[in-house]
């Protein structure tokens, strides 16, 4: 277990009752990289992490409650990512905390000191926003084919629950091949302390291979067994499809379901013109998928 990873994952903390900065952890993503050959001198896709923290909350100096959903944007090539559990204790810590005389100015005054929190923490820029109502229209994934609701997919047999690149088919083919598929039986395990983490995957990707579309989620459904944070789930999947189909489109979305009032959504993509165009903007509340 690494001891930055573990600082207060797995342990019992009591919230903090005051502001709390120092109660968030920085975790360097090399630390799951270098197992699957990413290179922090050429990283192989660009993305963002999208965070949906839907507790965030806090007094006016009035004493009224000022409640929303806050969303959180940073950028994959940042040298960290923020440790989840930290994150909900910080911003628990606001709960009580008076900001501004009325809410638009105590919203302000607590986005300032998140974002400037988080910049440090991180070394790098964060986007951030406060929503107090829901904007359920807006949707990146109309057009993806869900693969479990092929009827394939009720006569393959699934007996492999840990990661395995191996059952990922690939032919050469003689024309270029395009899938916009998902899946709503992303599993995988927390790494600290081994607690299930379920969500939905969205993958678009253009190859010269024939993908072989019941292979595809026979390998979605073997990461069930795996222990790794929601982000480098991601990028596992980013860098096993980019490794055996040689994509000229390559993108990875994975939604996952809240937990301690928090989702995670990290996307990747092999160009900025692939990746979401609604979840990676701080500014827009998108339509929940179905697992969150």
């Amino acid at each position: 277990m690494n001891s930055i990873e573990s600082k207060v994952l797995g342990k019992q903390i009591s919230h903090p009752r005051a502001y709390a900065p120092e109660i968030l952890v920085a975790v360097p993503r090399k630390l799951n990289r270098q197992q699957y050959h990413i290179s922090e001198q050429a990283i192989p896709f660009v993305g963002v992490d999208a965070w949906h923290a839907y507790e965030l909350g806090f007094l006016t100096k009035k004493g009224l409650p000022v409640t929303g959903i806050l969303k959180i944007v940073y950028v994959c090539n940042s040298q960290f990512l923020v440790e989840s559990k930290s994150l909900k204790l910080y911003l628990n810590s606001f709960n009580m905390g008076r900001y501004g005389d009325n809410k638009k100015e105590g919203i302000t005054q607590v986005l300032q000191t998140i974002k400037s929190d988080l910049s440090q923490l991180m070394q790098t820029e964060i986007e951030l926003s406060f929503h107090t109502e829901y904007a359920r229209h807006t949707y990146d994934f109309n057009d993806y084919v869900l693969l479990e609701d092929e009827p394939e997919a009720d006569q393959i047999i699934f007996d492999t629950f840990k990661e395995n690149e191996k059952l990922l088919i690939s032919h050469k083919a003689s024309e270029t091949n395009e899938l916009k598929v998902a899946t709503n039986l992303l599993r995988s395990n927390c790494k600290i302390t081994h607690q299930p983490d379920w969500g939905s995957a969205f993958i678009h990707i253009k190859s010269q291979h024939k993908i072989n579309r019941m292979a595809l989620l026979k390998y979605l459904v073997s990461i069930r067994d795996e222990n790794h944070f929601h982000e480098e789930i991601c990028e596992m999947l980013y860098k096993r499809l980019l490794d055996r189909f040689e994509p000229e489109a390559l993108m990875v979305a994975c939604l996952y379901t809240r937990r301690g009032g928090i989702d995670i959504c990290p996307v990747r993509a092999n160009k900025a013109t692939y990746l979401p165009q609604n979840i990676i903007q701080a500014k827009l509340l998108t339509r929940q998928a179905f697992r969150q």
